[in-house]
């Protein structure tokens, strides 16, 4: 005769149960948090902010790219990866060895730095934005900044 642990079952559709729950709460809580930060800290330019704060705040926006330091360490990383491996070459043939320390650095190199021109684009395309702004409107968004942060202090 067969026994079920009828508990287990029902413990199973709770536990599911409650990560759908979570689930949903999680992503309307997402939703409200994002939009928050987003208004009220990343567009809002007019707080007084610590050097910390205005870091986090040039992180959020995506004027600091963190891709470029990521990418430097996992090229180092796997061109050591690959030299390391390649010793393990030499027992089963001395010219695969060879091939793969010499030509294994060299094809993570090439990898590595078509990666890095799309970041190169992006880097010089911002500055040549920057520069082509003109200064008139540069001049204009200082004098708003200005007037607002008059009336802040006066309020």
């Amino acid at each position: 005769m067969n026994y079920y642990d009828y508990n287990s079952i029902t413990s199973t559709a709770n536990t599911l149960e409650g990560v759908a729950v979570w689930t949903i709460v999680s992503l309307i809580l997402a939703i409200i948090g994002g939009v928050l930060v987003y208004f009220l800290f990343i567009k809002n330019k007019h707080l007084k902010l610590t050097p910390f704060l205005k870091n986090l705040r040039d992180l959020l926006d995506f004027k600091v790219m963190i891709l470029e330091t990521i990418l430097k360490i996992l090229y180092l990383i796997i061109t050591i990866f690959v030299i390391l491996v390649s010793f393990s070459f030499i027992a089963v043939n001395f010219l695969t060895f060879l091939l793969v320390l010499i030509f294994g650095p060299i094809i993570v190199r090439i990898i590595y730095e078509a990666s890095m021109m799309l970041i190169m684009i992006w880097k010089n395309t911002k500055i040549i934005a920057d520069n082509t702004t003109p200064k008139e409107t540069k001049k204009e968004e200082k004098k708003e900044t200005k007037k607002k942060e008059i009336k802040e202090e006066e309020d």
